[in-house]
């Protein structure tokens, strides 16, 4: 067990089978479960992980984050991280207290999870994407190496996001107290794909099956299955559910030459 009174936790002396606090779904009898936690990592006191967790080197499981005076994040007493069945937390990941992480999820090195996010199960971050506090993730969601989703954002199940997306959240740029109660992330509907260095302004929907081109700027909602491609997006016909030759590497340019009078 965790020892009581220690900051943190270090497992030493080669990969070990370290026995944890159950998981809830675990709870109530059956096999002792077991993680295994490399050396170098540290698992803060009460960390919940799951039968067959990993985590790998310099990886930081249940930190507690460090707010500055002007944080637009909450300053609630936060729970213990909990990490599903299976996940592995990468070498050098960080996942905060409060973050709950499903099932088989993998956490690239050096992602980083903040806290109370929501990810659900089978979902990769990719290597060096950062996650920000209060976000949804839904299962089966890919994000690739680099992203950045801003906190308050709300992402549902199957969607993909290719490398170097960024969302955003301050319309206000930090320059205004009104910004606290305007503040809010994009939401991505199932099964959206956002191609690589898209940017997606605050607040923006993107639809169900929508489709975003490489290095679009995103000011304004997108529809069910609507492509969005340029700076500023401009909406395309419609984007199929398996669209052949619009991928993540489609150009702004390339891609609203496609859409143009569709």
């Amino acid at each position: 067990m965790f020892p009581p009174r220690a900051p943190f936790f270090v497992v030493c002396g080669g990969t070990s089978r370290f026995p944890h606090t159950p998981s809830p779904r675990s709870e109530g009898g059956g096999a002792p479960m077991s993680a295994e936690i490399h050396p170098t990592a540290i698992v803060y006191p009460g960390t919940v992980l799951g039968e067959g967790v990993k985590v790998l080197e310099h990886a930081v499981v249940g930190k507690q984050p460090s707010l500055s005076a002007r944080s637009t994040a909450k300053r609630d007493d936060l729970p213990p991280a909990e990490i599903g069945d299976g996940t592995i937390v990468s070498t050098g990941a960080i996942v905060f207290a409060g973050a709950k992480i499903g099932a088989r999820v993998i956490l690239g090195d050096q992602s980083c999870v903040r806290e109370r996010v929501i990810v659900g199960d089978d979902v990769v971050i990719g290597r060096g994407s950062l996650v920000e506090n209060d976000t949804t993730i839904g299962a089966m969601t890919k994000i690739q190496a680099d992203a950045y989703i801003t906190a308050y954002s709300t992402l549902e199940e199957h969607v993909f996001i290719a490398p170097r997306v960024v969302t955003t959240n301050d319309n206000f740029m930090g320059r205004t107290e009104r910004r606290h109660e305007l503040i809010k992330g994009p939401t991505i509907r199932r099964g959206a794909r956002i191609g690589g260095g898209a940017i997606l302004l605050p607040g923006v929907e993107i639809g169900e099956d929508a489709f975003v081109g490489a290095g679009a700027v995103v000011t304004k909602d997108a529809r069910r299955r609507q492509p969005r491609a340029g700076a500023p997006a401009r909406r395309g016909g419609r984007a199929a559910r398996e669209p052949v030759g619009l991928t993540s590497s489609c150009s702004a340019a390339a891609c609203s030459g496609r859409f143009r009078g569709a």
